[in-house]
């Protein structure tokens, strides 16, 4: 006899969070029960499965009636509750970066990593990879594994739902407003410009999103990869974008790299220079699973092979976020982990 599967989903009513009850939707993974939670949410309302959840106060709920949790609700919130569903019986499904560097939490692609879910033998905490780093590593694996990548550089041009819903009212107004509203969010203001930070800046002159590049691609990846990154904020509503510069082991024509790349689950080649064809943020990365890559270039400079791309993702609904997130619930459910459970339909 199945078990339940009961859900638990910390910001049920966030960007994200509502991304993820779409996608649970679509995916027709049947929940037996969802318990949305908040703290200033709390009393709204979160539709699901055609029905209208009340959100609960997180502070008062009981982490034993879950046995999956999702937490959508930042560091400080994840740091407070996360450990306590674990210790609950609960699977725990993180997007905050509060856990992502601590060895004894997995940081999970699935598509990558994702056998480290099937040894799991108990409750654990599971950490979801920052967004940029997601949509890159679906792009370089298939790379990496056949032709070796020694040193990566990489530009992001990053949308400003990566900061939340005052981010995009920011960018709203400051671009359609008579009257705009002043930088809050940001610390420019973000409408017709390029804001060349991301987060804090650390003792090293990088930032924060910049160096989550280095370690999460070293962690996931391979540890032995050099990465040097540079993060922008740019007046873009959704949809990350990357050009990414990378050094190989071995030598690889772009013919060679789009052939690698060719058939990789979840990502997409469009690369047709002739016919214009390239990906954009605003063509797809609008409620879009797929990673998509072009501009695919390929050159010797003194000796050593290096390769160009552009990659572009939904960073809220796709890779960088909410997909990645159920992505792992799925395989959770799969490997018989929370429940036995047989309404999972797959492919997805």
């Amino acid at each position: 006899m199945d078990k339940v599967l009961n859900i638990a989903l910390i910001g049920a009513s966030g960007v994200v969070g509502q991304k993820i009850l779409q996608l649970l939707d679509k995916k027709d993974i049947y929940v037996d029960t969802l318990f949305p939670l908040g703290s200033s949410s709390v009393g709204q309302k979160v539709n699901f499965q055609n029905n209208d959840h009340i959100i609960e106060d997180l502070e008062s709920f009981d982490p034993s009636l879950a046995n999956i949790t999702i937490f959508s609700a930042g560091s400080s919130v994840a740091r407070k509750h996360a450990r306590k569903f674990v210790e609950a019986g609960s699977y725990v499904i993180d997007l905050s970066s509060e856990f992502r560097y601590e060895d004894d939490v997995p940081l999970i692609i699935p598509e990558i990593n994702g056998d480290i879910l099937e040894n799991l033998s108990e409750p654990t905490l599971i950490a979801n990879p920052n967004c940029s780093t997601s949509q890159l590593l679906m792009a370089l694996k298939p790379i990496h594994d056949k032709y070796g990548i020694e040193f990566i550089n990489i530009a992001t041009y990053q949308a400003v739902s990566g900061t939340g819903k005052d981010a995009v009212e920011e960018l709203r107004s400051q671009t359609f407003d008579k009257d705009p509203k002043d930088p809050k969010v940001y610390p420019k203001p973000i409408a017709f410009n390029v804001i060349p930070q991301c987060d804090i800046f650390l003792d090293n002159a990088f930032t924060k999103e910049e160096m989550k590049l280095v370690w999460e691609t070293q962690k996931i990846l391979d540890k032995n990869i050099e990465v040097q990154a540079t993060c922008a904020r740019v007046p873009v509503f959704n949809g990350h974008s990357e050009a990414v510069f990378m050094k190989l082991s071995g030598h690889a024509s772009r013919e060679a790299i789009i052939d690698a790349i060719d058939g990789t689950p979840g990502v997409c080649i469009m690369d047709n220079p002739e016919k214009l064809e390239y990906p954009t943020p605003v063509e797809h990365a609008n409620d879009s699973e797929d990673v998509y890559v072009g501009r695919i270039r390929s050159q010797k400079v003194q000796g050593d092979t290096w390769v160009s791309l552009w990659v572009v993702a939904d960073n809220v609904y796709g890779k960088g976020a909410a997909l990645n997130a159920v992505q792992i619930l799925q395989n959770l459910i799969l490997n018989n982990k929370p429940v036995s459970y047989t309404h999972l339909t797959l492919p997805t």
